[in-house]
């Protein structure tokens, strides 16, 4: 756990030294906007929080090469190949210029350098049509490009809110560090304790007084990370079904999926625009509503804010319990990935036309 905990350490301080230091570099590093379709904080706050996880990955991989651990070596090789995705997203929150093409790209080419130096390769799926395909070399490398691509993108797209991102990333590397330990992946497990002691360290000045952003640097490292880590676990290790990733990751690469059929079938605009009617977005502005009343007082905006997230955690615990219980069976993760997907549109339908369930509605007290 020394890796768990000296990560949870360094993050948390290097998250600190980057908003001590904001009067300096925030200029460049704030997120001035706060009228965006997707802009629920009241104040300009700092939107670098990726290189404090960054600091803090580092970090774990140098006390790895302290310790002379056999993983030392792919650990650095992991964070090399998380870099074209990292310097991307930091760009972006820097100098607002990078296009989500461009990030995407980005991405694409993190996911082969880790299919060349990583041998990250998908190589089953358990789904009928895909792992005949999936022989063909050249087939699975494009699949993992796509599928680390998108998981990368996914967790930009939930990170909208306070603690939002950064919980669920934290609730799936832990179910990766169980998983990974069940079998006895060394190298998957620290580098899973360490990406969760590293998301630890920002979540705290994050959530809930959204005090800094994860950004998309965080949101695309933490992605590549996780997509990554998902595909090594089960390529190196047999016994863990090609389900277990895929339900895990429900929530962000599910909300995606939707996202982009909303967006072009529903709406006929880009895939790529943002817009306000995510999940996690409606349950904030129907379920949450009640925390402000008339006023846009800060506190209560950053508390309305904060408020919407815990929602949204349940929704990914309702993939991630199942998957940690069930993460050597196909068929059983199978049938629960059917009932997320069940659960997840029939819950949007509702909030969406007015018709929340009533035991998701909070009444105010006084």
């Amino acid at each position: 756990m020394i890796y768990f905990a000296s990560c949870f350490l360094v993050g948390l301080l290097a998250t600190l030294l980057i908003m001590r230091s904001s009067m300096r570099h925030g200029h460049l590093s704030a997120d001035h906007d706060l009228s965006g379709p997707q802009k629920f904080h009241a104040r300009v706050v700092p939107r670098v929080g990726g290189a404090g996880v960054m600091a803090a990955v580092l970090a774990g991989a140098g006390i790895a090469q302290w310790r002379d651990s056999a993983v030392a070596p792919w650990l650095w090789l992991l964070i090399l190949c998380s870099l074209p995705a990292f310097i991307a997203g930091i760009t972006e929150d820097l100098t607002k210029n990078v296009s989500p093409r461009r990030r995407l790209l980005a991405a694409a080419v993190s996911s082969a350098l880790g299919i060349w130096l990583l041998d990250a390769v998908i190589g089953r799926t358990d789904i009928l049509g895909i792992d005949t395909a999936i022989r063909w070399l050249p087939f699975a490398w494009l699949l993992t490009v796509f599928v680390v691509t998108g998981v990368s993108n996914a967790i930009n797209i939930i990170d909208g809110f306070n603690g939002l991102a950064s919980m669920c990333v934290l609730m799936m590397v832990l179910a990766l560090a169980y998983v990974s330990f069940q079998v006895g992946d060394t190298f998957v497990f620290t580098a899973a304790l360490i990406t969760a002691g590293a998301v630890l360290g920002f979540f705290i000045w994050n959530f809930p007084a959204g005090l800094i952003f994860l950004g998309d640097g965080g949101a695309y490292l933490l992605g590549f990370l996780l997509a990554e880590l998902s595909i090594l676990l089960v390529h190196r290790n047999p016994g863990v079904s090609p389900m277990f990733p895929l339900l895990l990751c429900a929530y962000p690469v599910f909300e995606t999926i939707f996202t982009m059929y909303r967006r072009k079938f529903v709406r006929g605009v880009a895939t790529g625009a943002p817009d306000g009617i995510h999940l996690h977005t409606l349950i904030h502005r129907r379920l949450i509503r009640w925390t402000l009343e008339n006023n846009l007082e800060r506190r209560r905006l950053t508390r309305r804010n904060s408020m919407t997230s815990p929602y949204l955690w349940l929704l990914c615990l309702l993939s991630i319990i199942p998957s940690v219980l069930w993460w050597n069976s196909s068929a059983i993760l199978a049938w629960f990935l059917l009932v997320f997907v069940v659960v997840y549109v029939w819950l949007y339908s509702r909030i969406v036309r007015f018709k929340t369930p009533r035991w998701m509605v909070f009444r105010r007290t006084r």
